[in-house]
């Protein structure tokens, strides 16, 4: 199940988030190769976020995924999950930093 947690500054209170969690829910799937109802989006806004010296528009986000990770699907996700966040949010790709995250990849000692 990838999950998908984004966290920005900018104020959601007047924003129509349903076109974001659609579409994040549809990049996921679709560049990790999971089905849509196993995607989970969280976003949180109004959160103080300080970059590059000062509080104009940014995000943090961070996918965590059981498999389906690997160098080409982290660039599509920054690229598209940044461009999700532009068209809807104003938020510049060049202010938002996509953590990415695959369970699988650390062995268990079971």
């Amino acid at each position: 199940m990838p999950c998908l947690y984004i966290t920005t500054n900018v104020n959601l209170d007047a924003v129509d988030a349903d076109p974001i969690y659609a579409e994040t829910t549809q990049a996921l799937s679709s560049i990790i190769g999971k089905p849509q109802h196993l995607v989970m989006v969280v976003m949180k806004g109004s959160t103080e976020i300080w970059f590059n010296e000062n509080r104009e528009a940014a995000a943090y986000a961070e996918v965590v995924s059981m498999g389906g990770i690997n160098r080409q699907v982290k660039r599509k996700l920054i690229g598209a999950i940044g461009k999700i966040l532009e068209t809807h949010l104003s938020i510049p790709t060049t202010r938002f930093f996509l953590k990415v995250y695959d369970t699988t990849a650390i062995p268990s000692k079971l």
